[in-house]
């Protein structure tokens, strides 16, 4: 029986883990089936972390020493892939793919999101050398440059005005002639004079060389293709939440989650149900950055000990 699963290896899971075997609990398993380190692992330099101002370091390199510190205190991690998780009276039931199940007194679900791939060429290519899903983590190397954003819902613009403080110029690339997002997020990003909004247009392909990104090839609806040159390029089709480990037979998921699929939680990262935690990008409102779901996983972690103290 463990005291805690952990299902995901990213920022939120290995924090949890570490928050939760440093504070005495002695059995914890972080399930991940895969090496730990989460999507930050494909960033070519981080610049955001307060602490960690190494350009020389990927985020690969970054994730390495996460780990070591988390494994350090007792941390155990099974490399086994969570078919989805159950609840049986108290206790929860922890479903692996090809072994028999684990029992857990309380889960913490790290499971995140991941961006919706938009099939454009170049894109898998260039990703991490001037395409980029996150602006708030990759705007600052495209200062005072010129830079292209793609979509047309709340995010992407709120991303776009975003870069707009940052950037020279910033084309928003939609391919209706109406947006999806709030109108006041509408009107305001019309306001902003570095803004280019760019209708009825989609990309069909993202050049570039071995330095990276150099440009995009448009189809315009009524003025046929041009070329637009730019350095990065900033895609927001929308996230997969990964709630699938939640799923239960029935269809339905094992706690409350809103339309998105996002689960319901509050600022302790309690559940619906009791003794279930989530941490990172699958819960509602997550900012998705490394640094915010660190913090969600130590939160999860600390009420976890809480949990599990006032039933011993």
């Amino acid at each position: 029986m463990l005291d805690c699963a952990i299902i995901g290896g990213g920022p939120a899971g290995l924090t949890a883990g570490l928050y939760a075997t440093r504070g005495g609990l002695k059995n914890v398993t972080l399930f991940e089936k895969g090496l730990p380190g989460g999507q930050i692992t494909q960033s070519s330099e981080i610049e955001n972390y307060p602490g960690f101002f190494d350009h020389t370091k990927s985020g690969m390199d970054f994730m390495d020493s996460w780990q070591n510190q988390c494994f350090h205190f007792g941390l155990k991690h099974q490399m086994d892939e969570v078919v989805n998780i159950e609840k049986n009276g108290e206790y929860f039931k922890i479903n692996i793919l090809g072994k028999e199940p684990v029992s857990a007194k309380t889960v913490i679900v790290c499971t995140g999101s991941t961006p919706k791939k938009a099939s454009i060429k170049g894109k898998d290519e260039f990703f991490g050398r001037g395409v980029s899903t996150c602006a708030t983590c990759d705007g600052f190397f495209y200062k005072n440059k010129e830079v292209a954003v793609l979509g047309g819902g709340d995010t992407a613009l709120e991303e776009a005005y975003y870069l707009s403080n940052i950037c020279s110029k910033v084309y928003v690339i939609h391919r209706r002639d109406t947006f999806r997002a709030a109108p006041s997020t509408v009107e305001r990003v019309q306001k902003k004079e570095n803004i280019e909004l760019m209708l009825n247009s989609h990309v069909i392909e993202i050049t570039g060389d071995n330095t990276g990104v150099n440009g995009l090839v448009i189809q315009d609806a009524d003025k046929g293709q041009k070329s637009l040159n730019i350095l990065g390029v900033f895609v927001f089709v929308g996230h997969n939440v990964n709630n699938n480990v939640l799923k239960q037979a029935d269809g339905k998921f094992l706690c409350d989650t809103n339309n998105q699929g996002q689960i319901i939680t509050n600022l302790k990262m309690h559940t619906s149900v009791e003794g279930l935690f989530v941490a990172g990008d699958i819960r509602i409102d997550a900012p998705k950055q490394v640094i915010c779901a660190a913090s969600d996983g130590a939160v999860a972690a600390l009420e976890v000990i809480s949990y599990l103290q006032e039933r011993s």
